[in-house]
């Protein structure tokens, strides 16, 4: 029997990746509340270490997207899997939340749920998306899974698994109505001009398949639309290095890109029309209440060992589209064109078509405010007030029973 210090709870989190950062950091300081005196430890970065979190690796060893990209650092990746796992076994926290990263986190939290650690699954794998049964698995390695999207608890009821919606984090950063005026003062950009925000990526990998891609695309729209500005937000300075080589070719009048450092949020705020890869950030230009075209290219081996596979069982792949079928809202607000699809002459094309239309722009606005009301929930505590809730619960239920 597992032995727990109520007021003192030592809490493991892995987290992968910047927003495992983010989420781990805002877990940490709503569980400070309930547990002043807890100790944390894991795999984090510098947003958890700044709330007292002990990290024991980098959280960047963990940051592996894609088949092939895995497979090249699979050793090492399996080596660190085994040294955390032993880690943690000596350690014996009273509580484990593996946060994203599922190839990594699953199989950690599954071999420490057979050792009688209880175990917490923080962000759903996409079992919308691949297959369903996935989540039988999952609930054999996660106590607890912690849903950031409204219809995934059903279907991990399906199969018997304990999951809770405990809301997107992201909606509760980004206002019900997004101010366009303030976004375009603080990047000082003109507020009668036509503006589009292009995000082609935030990883180096993402942005050698996409970014000439749709650099090209919006060269195309801005010869459409006159005055049109371009505003292009980084991510990282690596990816800036890459967007400036990228663009050193292009015009250099005042209509030429803007390049920024960061600052994604308010050049989707600032903008009228966005156009960018999938990923999280459709899922902030929905939250920006903006209008969006999304093109995306996997790596070519990745994507056909997914199709041989029969691995994604899809036919929608953006968030806002999958959110609006799942609430039932008519028709997809969000134009998709995914791999050959991906083009800068299509991607060009589809932009155009939805600056042009502006019933249909109104429409989609409509859709995304209310699906941002839904990830926010029907209370008015935040994502991570929720998530520490849940957490919680699993604590103190154990320490009843010890």
């Amino acid at each position: 029997m597992q032995n727990i210090d109520a007021s003192a709870p030592t809490i493991a989190i892995i987290a992968g990746e910047d927003s495992g950062d983010q989420l781990g950091a805002d877990l940490i300081e709503a569980l400070r509340r309930r547990y002043p005196q807890a100790r944390f430890v894991g795999i984090g970065g510098a947003r958890m270490q700044a709330q007292g979190f002990e990290s024991w690796h980098d959280i960047r060893e963990l940051s592996v997207m894609g088949f092939v990209e895995v497979l090249k650092h699979l050793p090492r990746l399996l080596r660190l899997r085994r040294t955390l796992v032993a880690r943690l076994l000596k350690t014996r926290p009273d509580v484990v939340i593996g946060i994203d990263a599922p190839d990594f986190n699953l199989a950690v939290e599954r071999r420490l749920k057979e050792a009688g650690l209880r175990t917490v699954h923080y962000v759903s794998p996409s079992v919308w998306a691949w297959r369903e049964k996935r989540a039988a698995r999952i609930g054999r390695s996660a106590d607890r899974v912690l849903c950031l999207f409204p219809m995934e608890p059903a279907i991990y009821a399906k199969h018997g698994v304990d999951a809770r919606f405990v809301g997107h984090p992201l909606a509760d950063r980004f206002p019900l109505v997004a101010d366009r005026v303030a976004a375009r003062e603080a990047l000082q950009l003109p507020q009668e001009a036509p503006v589009l925000a292009l995000l082609p990526g935030s990883r180096p990998s993402e942005l050698s398949r996409l970014g000439q891609l749709f650099i090209d695309a919006a060269h195309r729209v801005a010869a459409a639309i006159p005055g049109l500005r371009v505003v292009i937000p980084a991510a990282n300075p690596q990816v800036h290095a890459m967007l400036k080589t990228m663009l050193a070719n292009g015009t250099r009048d005042e209509t030429a890109p803007l390049l920024l450092d960061g600052h994604a949020h308010e050049a989707m705020m600032a903008a009228d029309m966005v156009l960018l890869a999938s990923g999280t950030a459709t899922l902030e230009a929905m939250l920006a209440k903006r209008p969006m075209v999304v093109g995306y290219r996997v790596a070519p081996m990745s994507y056909r060992i997914a199709r041989a596979l029969n691995m994604l069982k899809t036919d929608i792949f953006t968030l806002p589209n999958i959110l609006a079928r799942a609430e039932g809202l008519p028709g997809l607000p969000v134009p998709e064109l995914m791999q050959d699809d991906c083009t800068a002459e299509k991607l060009a094309d589809a932009t155009l078509a939805l600056f042009r239309d502006s019933e249909r722009r109104g429409a989609v606005v409509a859709a995304f405010e209310h699906l941002h009301q839904a990830l926010r929930g029907d209370d008015a505590h935040h994502a991570a007030d929720r998530a520490a809730t849940a957490v919680a619960e699993l604590l103190e239920h154990a320490h009843a029973r010890a």
